[in-house]
C-alpha cells in the first residue's frame, strides 16, 4: 500500500506546491469547479516529493506532444485527491496500482503487476481509467535502524511479532487505519506496535534516527537507504503487494496524443531512474521541473 508518501531526508524540506506550480493555492490554475479552462489536461499531485516529480514528468511529456497542461500540485493525500479525480476537476494523476486499488477495495488481494491492474479496472468507477504501469515501483516498508535490526534480529515483517508491543511505529496519520497499514500487519504477521506516532516529511527520517520511533513506514526509492544505516524488512507474504507508478485519468479529457505520451513514460521509466530523481529532488535539492526534463530528454521524450 501506498500511504501518502510525505518521505523527505532528515534535514532537506519537502517540495511545496511553490517549487512545483508557483504556490499558493494548489488549484489556482485549473479552478477546482470543472477541471481545466479550454480543454487543457489538468495534472495533478500528492503531497510529497515524488509525486511532484512524477506529475511534472507527466505533464512536460505531455507538452513536448503539443498538449496543453494545466498544474495542480501539492493537493494532499489520496483520501483528499481521489474525489477530484473521480468528478473531473483533475484529468491525470501519478499513481501506485496496489495503493489505489486497496482504496477502492479494501478487501482486494495483493498480486502482480497485471493482476492488481486487471482488478483496478474492474473496480474502477465510471469516468476513470488506467494506462500503462511503469515498472518503476515504490513500495512501502516498515523500516527500522541498522542497530534496531541487528539488537532484535529482524530480517521480516514476520521477526516484529515478538518485538513490537515494545517498539513505537511512525508513519503517516492514514498508515493507521489502511488496510495496507497497521491493520494488515496485525491481521497478516501478528504484528502489533506498542505505540503508533503520525510523523511525515523529515520528522518520520528523523524520529526514526534519533529514537523517538523504532520503526519506520519509509518507502524503497527514498535516497535515506543509499546511506546504509536502515534496513527495510522483507515483506514475505506481500503485504504491501505491487506499487508500480500508473497514470490515473478522467478519460473524456485525456486524448490519444495525451494517452500516448503517459504511456511512453510508463515504458521508459525504471525503478533505478525513480530513485536516483527522487535522490536529486530530495537530497541535492533540485527543482522537480528540471529533474523532469533532464530525465524526459535523456529517454527522448522531450
Amino acid at each position: 500500500m501506498r500511504t501518502a508518501k510525505r518521505l523527505a531526508i532528515a534535514g532537506v524540506p519537502l517540495i511545496l506546491a511553490a517549487t512545483a506550480c508557483g504556490g499558493g493555492d494548489p488549484y489556482q490554475d485549473g479552478g477546482g469547479g470543472e477541471g481545466g479552462g479550454d480543454g487543457a489536461v489538468v495534472v495533478g499531485s500528492a503531497n510529497f516529493p515524488e509525486s511532484i516529480l512524477l506529475a511534472e514528468i507527466y505533464a512536460q511529456a505531455m507538452e513536448a506532444q503539443g498538449v496543453e497542461v494545466e498544474k495542480q500540485f501539492d493537493i494532499g493525500s489520496r483520501e483528499v485527491y481521489y474525489d477530484q479525480i473521480e468528478s473531473g476537476n483533475l484529468s491525470v494523476f501519478p499513481e501506485y496500482n496496489g495503493a489505489i486499488l486497496f482504496h477502492l477495495d479494501p478487501d482486494a488481494s495483493s498480486g502482480d503487476t497485471e493482476a492488481t491492474n486487471e482488478a483496478i479496472r474492474a473496480a474502477l468507477p465510471e469516468g476513470l481509467e488506467i494506462l500503462d504501469s511503469a515498472e518503476a515501483e515504490s513500495k512501502d516498508t516498515v523500516t527500522v535502524t541498522r542497530e534496531t535490526a541487528e539488537a532484535h534480529g529482524l530480517r521480516t515483517l514476520a521477526d516484529l511479532a515478538d518485538v513490537a508491543g515494545d517498539l513505537t511505529l511512525g508513519a503517516p496519520a492514514e498508515f493507521e487505519t489502511r488496510t495496507q497499514g497497521v491493520p494488515g500487519l496485525a491481521e497478516v504477521y501478528g504484528v502489533e506496535f506498542g505505540d503508533f506516532t503520525p510523523l511525515e516529511g523529515n520528522l518520520l527520517v528523523e524520529g526514526l534516527t534519533n529514537g523517538d520511533v523504532q520503526a519506520a513506514n519509509l518507502f524503497t526509492t527514498n535516497a535515506v537507504f543509499t546511506t546504509g544505516d536502515f534496513v527495510a524488512l522483507e515483506d514475505p507474504e506481500n503485504l504491501f503487494g505491487s506499487q508500480n507508478v500508473t497514470p490515473l485519468i478522467y478519460g473524456d479529457a485525456v486524448d490519444e496524443t495525451a494517452r500516448a505520451a503517459l504511456n511512453a513514460v510508463s515504458a521508459e521509466l525504471t525503478t533505478e531512474d525513480l530513485t536516483e530523481l527522487d535522490e536529486r529532488v530530495e537530497v541535492d535539492h533540485e527543482e522537480a521541473d528540471d529533474v523532469a526534463a533532464d530525465w524526459l530528454q535523456q529517454a527522448g521524450l522531450a
